[in-house]
């Protein structure tokens, strides 16, 4: 092993960076604006209205014990889809908003350092139904998504995206979550980075949870080909990329 690159990587787990920082000059103390709490919809697109996230006639009643003791990664699916109801308790669950403070703040179900919550969510779907396969993403302050382009080819897309871990193209929808890393260095300045992955173990822990409770499964996925999932949901790989995804499906 390179002892050098596993130095550096191991003082990245530690919060020595935060001594070095003037947090009086960060963007936010100087009096910029917040960036938003969610990416704007474009005004071709459409908005899909989710099922509220407390119609809860499809779920099975789960305690919080039950839902940690049978918490476990699953990667084999049937072929059952997953229906809106079930997905909007899955997204509420990881990104969902509990109330919108003030311009770029906002409470969620999940926290995040200093309440930024750098991400956004797209879904890979290929087996929901009433959606027709292709990229969507989640708007938590509408509790909607937005169809970004339908691709019927997802399937085939999705193993060579997560560097050939097969099981992903038998899951009804991948969770993908890009981090925009600007909503929380406007607070934090270069401490920013550390807590954004603490902050993206939140949300999936989250998802493990509410799968648990719907009888389905999930697994976290970190190893993928950073291109071509940026690709594949399309964004530009500096200012908001692919931080971590996870397919999710019936068991």
């Amino acid at each position: 092993m390179d002892k050098e690159q596993i130095d550096e990587q191991r003082e990245f787990l530690k919060d020595s960076l935060r001594l070095t920082i003037d947090f009086r000059f960060t963007d936010q103390q100087i009096g910029l604006q917040p960036p938003e709490i969610q990416k704007p919809i474009q005004p071709q697109q459409n908005i899909i209205k989710l099922p509220p996230h407390t119609n809860r006639e499809s779920l099975r009643e789960t305690s919080l014990y039950t839902a940690i003791h049978k918490r476990r990664s699953h990667r084999r699916f049937s072929a059952e889809p997953i229906n809106l109801i079930e997905l909007s308790f899955l997204l509420w669950a990881t990104q969902g908003m509990r109330e919108e403070l003030a311009p770029g703040t906002a409470l969620r179900t999940v926290p995040s350092a200093g309440c930024r919550h750098p991400f956004e969510t797209y879904l890979l779907i290929t087996n929901v139904a009433e959606l027709e396969p292709g990229v969507y993403r989640y708007l938590p302050r509408e509790h909607a998504l937005v169809l970004e382009r339908t691709d019927a080819d997802l399937v085939e897309k999705l193993p060579p995206a997560t560097l050939g871990q097969m099981f992903t193209a038998a899951a009804a929808v991948t969770f993908v979550w890009t981090c925009i890393p600007y909503r929380t260095e406007w607070r934090y300045h270069a401490a920013a980075h550390r807590v954004i992955l603490m902050d993206v173990g939140h949300v999936c822990q989250n998802l493990y949870l509410a799968c648990t409770a719907l009888s389905g499964g999930t697994c976290a996925i970190a190893a993928f080909h950073q291109e071509l999932m940026d690709e594949l949901v399309g964004v530009d790989g500096k200012d908001e990329f692919v931080i971590y995804l996870a397919p999710v499906g019936k068991i």
